[in-house]
C-alpha cells in the first residue's frame, strides 16, 4: 500500500500583496497587505505592522514556503527577518494582478496627461489644449508609464518630447517683481534676454513694481537675480492662458458643443428676436468705454467680460456654432434671426401633409 505525503507544516497565505527581491540569485518574497505597500513607500503609512501581514521571508509566499537560513546569511549578510523585510519592502517588487496593473497604468497615464494639460498651450494660439488631445498626442509618440518614477517627472518629459514634434510649449507664470528703483534696469535688461512678457509696471517713490509673465524653467534664476538685487519675487498665477473664444479648430471635442435646442412654442422667434435686440443695444453702449472682446465663431465684438460670458449662452453664438460645424460663414445678428425664423417655419410645414 503506497503511503499518502501531506504538507502538515505548509502555511498558504492568499488575498496578499507580495513584494519580491531577487538577490544572489535567489528569490526573495514578503507578504503584505493590499494598498499599504504603496502608503509605506510614499511615507503616509508609518506603522510596519499595518503593512507587513508577518515579518517573515518566504522563497514562495503563495504556497508558504519559507527561506532558508543559509540562503538569508549569502544574500543579506544576516538572519534578522525584521531587517531583512525592511530591505525587501523598500527596494523588492511589487506582484500585481494583471487588471490591478493595467488599472494602475491606466490612471498614471490619466495623471501625467493631466499635468501636461495644466502646464502647456498651444505655441501658435497661446490656449490650452484638451486632456482628450492630450493623450492622443502621448500615443502617437509612444509614451510607456513608468511606475517607479514620478507622474511630474514623466509629464516634464512628455513635455520635452511633444516640443520636437507639435506646436506645444510651456504655459508662462505670471509673477510680480518688486525691487529697489536703482536697480531696476539690470532686471530690465535680463527680463528683455529672457523674453519676458511685462502686463505692468508701478512706481511708488523709491521701490518698482513689475508684473510680468515668464518661462517657468527660468523661475529660479529670475529668483536668484531678485534676491542679488535685494528685491522679493511673488507668484500670482502658476499657469497663464489665453482668455477669448475657444476655436473649435484646436479642440477635439466636438461631442462637448452645444447644439441649438428644438423650438416648439409660437413666440419663439419673438424671444430671440428682443434678447438679440437687448444684447446689441448692450454691446453699442459698451463700444469704446471698455476693452472689447471679439468672438470668433460670429466675427463681431461683444463687449466686456460680463457680455462676453451673456454672449456664449445667446441663440446668436449657438446658432453660429453649429453652422461652423458644417464648415458654413458666420451670420449677424439679424441674419441669425432671420434663419431661425425660416428654420421654424420649415418645421411648422412638416406638420402638414399635401
Amino acid at each position: 500500500m503506497s503511503k499518502i505525503l501531506q504538507p502538515i507544516g505548509q502555511k498558504r497565505l492568499t488575498n496578499v500583496a507580495v513584494v519580491r527581491l531577487k538577490k544572489h540569485g535567489i528569490r526573495f518574497e514578503i507578504a503584505c497587505y493590499k494598498n499599504k505597500v504603496l502608503s509605506w513607500r510614499s511615507g503616509v503609512e508609518k506603522d510596519l505592522d499595518e503593512v507587513l501581514q508577518s515579518q517573515t521571508v518566504y522563497s514562495n509566499v503563495s504556497k508558504g514556503i519559507l527561506a532558508k537560513s543559509k540562503d538569508l546569511i549569502d544574500a543579506f549578510g544576516t538572519n534578522d527577518q525584521s531587517k531583512i523585510c525592511l530591505e525587501i519592502l523598500d527596494k523588492g517588487e511589487l506582484q500585481v494582478a494583471g487588471k490591478e496593473r493595467d488599472s494602475q497604468f491606466s490612471n498614471q497615464f490619466r495623471d501625467i496627461a493631466t499635468i501636461v494639460m495644466q502646464k502647456t498651450i498651444n505655441s501658435e494660439t497661446n490656449r490650452p489644449y484638451t486632456i482628450s488631445m492630450i493623450e492622443r498626442l502621448m500615443h502617437e509618440i509612444h509614451f510607456a508609464v513608468d511606475p517607479s518614477s514620478s507622474s511630474k517627472k514623466q509629464a516634464l518629459e512628455v513635455i520635452r518630447e511633444l516640443q520636437k514634434h507639435y506646436p506645444i510649449k510651456r504655459s508662462p507664470m505670471r509673477i510680480r517683481l518688486t525691487l529697489p528703483g536703482q536697480n531696476s534696469s539690470s532686471l530690465l535688461e535680463k527680463l528683455n534676454v529672457w523674453n519676458a512678457s511685462i502686463v505692468s509696471k508701478d512706481e511708488s517713490g523709491s521701490q518698482l513694481s513689475i508684473i510680468c509673465e515668464l518661462e517657468p524653467g527660468l523661475y529660479r534664476d529670475c529668483d536668484a537675480l531678485l534676491r542679488s538685487l535685494q528685491g522679493r519675487l511673488e507668484i500670482l498665477a502658476v499657469s497663464v492662458h489665453a482668455e477669448g473664444d475657444t476655436s473649435m479648430d484646436q479642440y477635439d471635442d466636438h461631442k462637448d458643443v452645444p447644439s441649438l435646442k428644438p423650438k416648439a412654442p409660437a413666440d419663439g422667434v419673438q424671444q430671440v428676436s428682443e434678447k438679440m435686440e437687448k444684447l446689441s443695444t448692450r454691446m453699442e453702449n459698451a463700444e469704446g468705454a471698455v476693452k472689447q472682446n471679439k468672438c470668433s465663431t460670429c466675427n463681431a465684438y461683444v463687449g466686456d467680460a460680463k457680455q462676453y460670458r451673456d454672449h456664449f449662452k445667446s441663440e446668436w453664438h449657438k446658432h453660429n456654432l453649429k453652422r461652423k460645424t458644417r464648415q458654413l460663414p458666420p451670420l449677424t445678428a439679424e441674419e441669425c434671426l432671420a434663419d431661425i425664423g425660416t428654420d421654424d417655419s420649415k418645421s411648422d410645414l412638416k406638420d402638414y401633409s399635401f
